[in-house]
């Protein structure tokens, strides 16, 4: 249940209401998240052109993104965003296993070592907001250098 309840299109002002049914996948409602963030329209089309451009010109692939999204959500505690991007990951080809796995396991040599690497930067950030040099290099490695300084330790 959430704590605050996701509103009808009805609620919305118009242009958001507008906004959330062109990001709705066709014959489907808008992610959750998106509908929330209608509360506020004026916000709502800034975060629109940055989730656009994570997804569409963001340095990790789809797979290792969600990867990542959902071990932030489970170290956040967060239901809500975990049940979204759980749906992602799906999508994405990450198996009902590794999903399970991220939720409940901690991080072992079962992993893949790219996936591992990930993982590791996901608790390294939510845990202190930066990336040690190491974990940073071997973050690199997995997505061929094209991740950056995240925050320096």
């Amino acid at each position: 249940m959430n704590r605050i309840p996701v509103p009808e299109p009805a609620e919305l002002r118009t242009d958001a209401r507008e906004l959330i049914t062109l990001v709705a996948p066709p014959g489907r409602e808008a992610p959750r998240t998106m509908t929330m963030l209608a509360r506020q329209p004026d916000l709502l089309a800034p975060f629109l052109g940055w989730a656009a451009a994570l997804a569409l010109h963001g340095v990790l692939p789809k797979r290792e993104r969600e990867l990542v999204a959902l071990r932030i959500a489970r170290n956040c505690g967060s239901d809500f965003e975990w049940g979204e991007h759980a749906e992602y990951a799906r999508a994405a080809g990450l198996t009902e296993n590794e999903i399970t796995r991220i939720a409940t396991s901690t991080l072992d040599a079962s992993w893949a070592a790219g996936d591992l690497a990930l993982l590791h930067a996901a608790d390294e950030l939510t845990a202190g907001s930066s990336i040690t040099d190491t974990l940073n290099a071997g973050a690199r490695s997995v997505s061929c250098g094209r991740v950056r300084r995240v925050g320096r330790r």
